[in-house]
């Protein structure tokens, strides 16, 4: 769908706010010309001495009622005007906010967090624009003009009328010359401001990294290239500008000027009385304001279609996550899994992250599954939560395809914690409770608890009502492990799902959280997905992942004498910890 036809849906939600705004715009326009006539007349009546003090006093009062009207209906049209576009605002920003929350992880992979951002501030700012202001200036416009050169025409003349339309003619014609130009120019800026908001967002979220590695000077180079980007392209826009508006004045100038001449000129001769020169002086000056309204208009109509168009992407974007017609009705899960010859492999990608997977988790099964990175265990965990579509008949849960299973039934029932970590900038109290409908404390103290956060978190000045910071950047790495842990934990779920979520703690917290976790998930499914084989040893099945296959599945004694890729790892890594026992004795 092009710019305009995908704005006009908004626009005619509104359409009689647009219309009172339009009708009162014409009103205080139509209103606004007769000034000049009364002014016109009470000079004819002075010159020829033919006017009363009372025709006077009633031409004056006509003007001040004219004034009145004026600003009242100045007042309307930019509410009405104004106003909606500022509601076709919210309405954009919210329904793009709730677009982008349907969209799937592939959507996010492939669109940066600046690029979005911008489009949420500048972009939807340039749509306001052209929604409110322009559509005023163009309206306003055509409107003034049609009513004072209908009264110059009928009251002055008609040939000092056409000459003073010579400049609108101009316009119509750069504009047609110029708009395209305008529009390109405008959508290469905003794309460049994506990509420096997109740069900035990613310098302050890894300032850590940028700082340990020394590497300031190289991120502010790399700033000041793009900024100077954004601005050659800005630049490139504000020269056109700076050269097509004095050239607008200019022309508008000489225009009025040759008018005035002209119209003295006929005064003189007295082809036109001395009061009509006065009123078609004023004429000329009302004239100015709509040249330069078009000019503003075909500005603010480039920007806000170059915007509308980014706007646009966005909520024209499709989800390939999503419900399907063959959805069932389904409120909770027991927990069972089933994976039947899954074979899964990322878009754009020809080789398969996961290869013929065949394996059955009864309800109630804590399966852990461990293997080296990049194998694909995280990715077999992220198809539990349908991030990502597979094909039919491959992952069951409770004999249901996950296909058919309604998104928020399947999400509602799983508890998962990320590998990341991710920790909203808000009090701890509030980031335990995320997944909750209610900040039930005894619940939230239960949970922390369990993940062996609660000790910490009473340490902490503010306890629970703590702030985290952005990422959670004031904590350390093991203390936002154990809150995502207990922020799980609070759920409740039939299917808990932990990836690599000890990997910052230390082996005795780790202990202690894993037998938490045997007595509080007792009955409920939990997969863990680990490197440390302590972290897996007690688990009722093991699972080893290679190359995306299963390699090897059982317990811990079972995997042991099979003398495979387990027991190879569980040998390094314990000859590892012996190794670094020696060293720390030998300190």
């Amino acid at each position: 769908m092009k710019p305009l036809p995908f704005i006009m849906q908004y626009v005619r939600r509104y359409k009689y706010r647009y219309i009172a705004g339009i009708l009162t715009l014409f009103a205080v326009d139509a209103a606004s010309v007769f000034i000049p006539k009364l002014t016109g007349i009470i000079t004819d009546g002075l010159t020829a001495r033919s006017i009363t003090w009372s025709s006077i006093r009633t031409c004056l009062l006509g003007i001040f009622l004219i004034g009145l009207l004026l600003a009242v209906g100045r007042f309307l049209w930019r509410y009405f005007l104004f106003g909606t576009a500022r509601i076709i605002e919210r309405e954009l920003r919210n329904e793009m906010f709730s677009h982008l929350e349907t969209m799937d992880v592939e959507y996010y992979n492939s669109h940066k967090t600046g690029d979005l951002m911008t489009r949420f501030t500048s972009d939807l700012n340039a749509v306001r624009m052209a929604l409110g202001p322009a559509v005023i200036c163009i309206f306003d416009s055509v409107v003034m003009t049609l009513l004072v050169v209908c009264q110059m025409m009928y009251y002055v003349n008609i040939k000092l009328t056409l000459l003073a339309l010579i400049p609108m003619v101009i316009i119509c014609l750069g504009y047609m010359h110029y708009g395209k130009v305008l529009d390109d120019l405008y959508t290469e800026r905003q794309d460049s401001v994506s990509n420096l908001a997109d740069f900035v967002q990613e310098s302050f979220s890894g300032i850590r990294v940028i700082k340990a590695f020394v590497r300031k000077q190289a991120e502010i180079l790399s700033f000041s290239k793009k900024n100077q980007d954004t601005m050659d392209k800005s630049m490139r826009i504000a020269k056109l500008e700076a050269i097509l508006i004095p050239l607008l004045d200019v022309i508008i100038g000489f225009s009025s000027l040759a008018s005035l001449l002209y119209g003295g000129y006929l005064a003189l001769i007295g082809q036109i009385t001395l009061g009509r020169f006065v009123a078609f002086n004023q004429y000329v000056n009302m004239l100015v304001w709509p040249m330069l309204a078009c000019s503003e208009a075909a500005v603010m109509f480039s920007q806000g279609t170059a915007s509308i168009r980014r706007v646009q992407e966005i909520l024209e974007a499709q989800t390939n996550v999503k419900d399907t017609a063959s959805v069932t009705t389904l409120d909770t899960l027991h927990g069972d899994i089933r994976f039947d010859h899954l074979t899964f492999t990322h878009l754009g990608n020809t080789s398969p992250v996961l290869h013929d997977i065949n394996l059955d988790i009864p309800s109630g099964t804590t399966l852990a599954i461990i293997g080296r990175t990049g194998n694909g265990k995280s990715t077999l965990v992220n198809l539990l939560l349908r991030l990502y579509n597979t094909e039919p008949g491959m992952i069951y849960l409770d004999d249901h395809d996950i296909n058919t299973i309604p998104l928020k039934t399947l999400r509602e029932n799983i508890a998962y914690v990320p590998q990341d970590n991710f920790l909203f900038s808000d009090t701890l109290k509030a980031n335990i409770a995320f997944g909750t409908k209610s900040q039930d404390m005894s619940r939230i103290i239960a949970a922390a608890k369990s993940a062996c956060i609660h000790d910490n978190i009473a340490n902490f000045p503010d306890n629970y009502d703590t702030i985290v910071g952005e990422r959670g950047v004031t904590l350390s790495g093991g203390q936002k492990q154990r809150s995502s842990i207990a922020r799980a934990l609070i759920k409740n779920a039939p299917i808990l799902i932990l990836d690599d979520s000890l990997s910052a703690v230390d082996t005795d917290t780790e202990e202690h959280i894993l037998h938490n976790l045997r007595d509080d998930r007792k009955g409920k499914t939990t997969i863990l997905i680990a490197h440390r084989i302590s972290t897996v040893q007690h688990a009722d099945l093991i699972m080893v992942l290679e190359n995306g296959e299963m390699k090897e599945l059982g317990t811990h004694t079972e995997l042991i004498q099979k003398n495979g890729i387990y027991k190879d790892m569980f040998e390094k890594q314990q000859l590892e910890a012996s190794i670094g026992e020696q060293e720390v004795a030998i300190r």
